[in-house]
């Protein structure tokens, strides 16, 4: 590699200080996954899982805990998209407001998804056991984030970009009607609602000229 292509993957990589964070943690916890006997595995990841049960018992620390580790421990196909989707709206929007948009994707969906899982439970349409379900991962916050890249594409094509993302959350979402699909789809509407936090993002040309207006003159 040559030391332009290494300085531009330095840039990249430290431009997106919270994208590389999340994804060193979870190679970290995906290490320790296949340390794990699949007995005790299964017990762990539960205790740690937004599922019914340790929502009502421990609901932030479970939020918090079940997006530092990946579903299946496949931790390569989370670097790519984390690099080519969390990445590039970390760069956009800053860390904060990207931050903000994965938050509120993981947090929102879970709880749509699994409020309807508990009516479901509650009125005999799905398994008393599904408030113990297996329920971790990265893949709401992602589902949101690639949800709200539509606004850095410019029309028209950013709808043609929003039709693909609907369709591809969507159509497993009629098809299968799981919990964890309803979590997706509505991960990829919160991320379209968090439009306000795609105005003039940190390194646009108004957010720079509208810095430069509100410095203070020279003395």
């Amino acid at each position: 590699m040559t030391r332009a292509a290494l300085t531009a993957l330095r840039h990249w990589i430290t431009g997106a200080p919270g994208t590389y964070i999340w994804l060193a943690i979870l190679f970290a916890t995906t290490v320790l996954m296949h340390r794990m006997s699949p007995d005790f595995e299964e017990d762990f990841l539960r205790q740690r899982s937004t599922n019914i049960h340790e929502l009502s018992q421990n609901p932030v620390r479970v939020l918090v805990s079940s997006a530092l580790w990946i579903d299946g421990g496949r931790w390569l196909p989370y670097a790519v998209l984390f690099t080519v989707f969390h990445a590039s709206a970390e760069h956009w929007l800053g860390t904060l407001r990207w931050l903000t948009v994965a938050v509120a994707a993981h947090v929102l969906a879970t709880l749509i998804s699994e409020g309807v899982l508990a009516w479901a439970v509650r009125h005999g349409q799905a398994p008393q056991s599904s408030v113990n379900t297996l329920d971790i991962g990265v893949s709401y916050a992602l589902a949101g984030v690639v949800a709200v890249l539509a606004y850095r594409i410019p029309r028209p094509w950013r709808y043609v970009y929003v039709f693909a993302v609907l369709v591809f959350y969507g159509v497993p979402l009629i098809t299968g009607r799981s919990f964890t699909d309803l979590g997706h789809f509505s991960a990829v509407l919160i991320g379209l609602a968090c439009y306000p936090l795609t105005r003039h993002p940190p390194g646009s040309r108004t957010s720079r000229a509208r810095h430069k207006t509100k410095r203070p003159a020279a003395q």
